[in-house]
C-alpha cells in the first residue's frame, strides 16, 4: 500500500481533460485503488478546484468537486502547524506558494509519491516525500 498525492492538476485532468491526460489518471487512479493505495490531496486542491464553478455559477460544478474530494477513497489534509512549518523550509529554497503548500501538506503526511503535471517540481527533494514524478513519468 502506498500514500500517493495528487496535486490540482490531477483532478482538473481527472474531472476536464477527455484526452490522453484525463484517461490516464483514470487509469492510474484505477491502478492504485486495486493496490489498496492511499489517495491524498490537500484542502488547497478543493479551493483551487472551486474557482472556475464559483466564477461561473455551476453549483452542480462545485458539489461534484466537493463530493468527490469530500468522499470516501479521497483523504483530504489540512494545512496545518507542521505544513506551516514545511512550508516555510521549502519557500526558503525559492518553491512558489502554491507548490509549496501542496509539497508541504504532502510531507507532513509521509507520502510515497506525489504527482503532478508541474515539471518544475519533478525530482525535488523533499524530506517526508519519496518522490516526486509527473504523469507522464509515473507507471502506470
Amino acid at each position: 500500500m502506498s500514500r500517493i498525492f495528487f496535486d490540482t492538476n490531477m483532478f482538473i485532468a481527472m474531472f476536464e481533460d477527455e484526452g490522453d491526460a484525463g484517461m490516464r489518471v483514470g487509469r492510474l487512479v484505477e491502478r492504485m485503488f486495486a493496490r489498496g493505495d492511499v489517495l491524498l490531496t490537500s484542502a488547497m486542491t478543493l479551493g483551487e478546484l472551486l474557482v472556475r464553478p464559483v466564477k461561473e455559477g455551476r453549483e452542480d460544478l462545485a458539489a461534484r468537486y466537493r463530493s468527490s474530494l469530500c468522499g470516501p477513497g479521497i483523504t483530504l489534509i489540512p494545512f496545518d502547524a507542521r505544513a506551516a512549518q514545511a512550508f516555510a523550509e521549502l519557500r526558503s529554497r525559492g518553491i512558489k506558494p502554491p507548490d509549496a503548500i501542496q509539497l508541504a501538506c504532502a510531507a507532513t503526511h509521509g507520502c510515497d509519491l506525489f504527482v503532478s503535471n508541474d515539471r518544475a517540481l519533478s525530482g525535488l527533494d523533499v524530506p517526508g516525500i519519496q518522490f516526486i514524478a509527473t504523469l507522464d513519468t509515473v507507471p502506470i
